[in-house]
């Protein structure tokens, strides 16, 4: 009714008019005492019009019945369908099979050209192999000679064809740009193929409305909290691993760092990379434990070394906290890169020079990093 006010409003404004319906409701919408949103709207355009509703029972409304309930298809059977409809029809890969009087049917293209490039893919002919065999349960072949895997159309390897079903499970207007997991969800019940969910994340990464468009759902990053200075040394130490290191005669492949954070003490312990938790815990309290105090807290990444069940107990015993820094964020525990960075330039500087002469490398790197330092300028001068 609203519709049909602003198209003849032209010639409804100024005269008083009467509407018939068969919804009765519409005949009180001017006494009802509570209204929604909609419907305020709808009596703010209804009350510049001079107008009375009237109720009229559906069964002698039968002029109104029948303009609307006229069928579309007489028209396009009528008359010649407008060229704009045609290529409407091809951009859906829709075609017409048959057409009558009252009604016609319209067959994806989609669907055949699956089936015909299937007879052209390797890995599909190999699965038809595998189903005579009776080697791929989940899969089964139509009458057509068509692949399925369950309920879904096996789509063959080719780029095209993928390209199209993405774009119109995310392009469209219809979707509307859904995020990875919706769109996969959306394509599973109709369509399989080989790396068909990782397809769809990397579709959805490069689309650039997405990333323009949409907001990242996550809480903004607060500031860089730095690490508190401790109160007094060996309280808290950093501990990290030298790997990639060529291996020496008694097996040590592994620099061992441990560095104190207050004053920059570092020392530098010889280890296998096949060293349990076990070992590593006996070399910490002969190496560390009875030269200094037992530290209140122990900074280090998260390696297996560092996160056994042996070195938590251990820990635990002592009264020690292990503090573990996020993957893929050195700055947490920036200190010890700075020693690891050194002991390494140390290290290659010292094999280079001392291991023809047949002297060891790594008792002269178990010491503080200062002298360390030293020993790089000497070898450097």
């Amino acid at each position: 009714m609203v519709h049909a006010l602003k198209i003849w409003r032209h010639y409804l404004y100024g005269q008083t008019c009467d509407i018939y319906t068969d919804h009765k409701r519409l005949k009180y919408i001017f006494t009802q005492s509570e209204l929604n949103m909609r419907q305020c709207r709808w009596l703010e355009l209804i009350k510049d019009y001079d107008l009375e509703i009237h109720y009229h029972p559906g069964k002698t409304n039968v002029v109104a019945d029948a303009l609307s309930q006229k069928s579309y298809v007489n028209m396009a059977v009528a008359f010649q369908m407008p060229k704009e409809l045609c290529e409407e029809f091809e951009s859906l890969s829709l075609e017409f099979v048959h057409h009558t009087t009252r009604t016609f049917v319209a067959e994806p293209t989609l669907e055949q050209e699956i089936r015909t490039h299937q007879t052209q893919d390797e890995k599909l002919q190999e699965i038809h192999e595998q189903i005579k065999l009776g080697k791929a349960p989940h899969f089964r072949e139509d009458e057509q000679g068509t692949l399925w895997y369950k309920n879904r159309i096996c789509v063959p390897d080719v780029k095209r064809l993928r390209d199209l079903i993405l774009s119109e499970a995310h392009d469209t207007a219809y979707s509307i740009h859904p995020g990875a997991t919706k769109m996969y969800y959306d394509l599973k019940g109709r369509f399989w193929w080989y790396g068909m969910k990782r397809a769809i994340a990397e579709y959805v990464a490069v689309c650039d409305t997405c990333s323009q468009v949409k907001a990242e759902h996550q809480r903004p990053a607060g500031l860089l909290q730095p690490l508190k200075v401790p109160e007094w040394k060996w309280e808290e130490i950093t501990m990290d691993f030298i790997v990639g290191l060529p291996r020496t005669q008694r097996g040590h492949d592994f620099i061992w760092v441990i560095v104190d954070r207050l004053t920059k003490v570092a020392h530098f312990i010889p280890v296998n990379i096949i060293y349990s938790g076990a070992k590593l815990a006996e070399l910490y309290i002969s190496r560390i434990l009875c030269l200094h105090r037992v530290p209140k807290k122990i900074i280090s990444d998260r390696g297996s070394q560092f996160t056994s069940r042996f070195w938590e107990k251990l820990h635990d015993s002592l009264d020690t906290k292990l503090c573990f820094s996020t993957a893929y964020h050195p700055q947490i525990d920036g200190q010890q890169k700075g020693p690891t960075r050194y002991s390494r330039i140390c290290y290659e500087l010292m094999l280079f020079n001392m291991v023809p002469a047949g002297i060891r490398v790594y008792p002269m790197l178990s010491s503080p990093i200062i002298t360390v330092t030293r020993l790089v300028l000497k070898v450097v001068v």
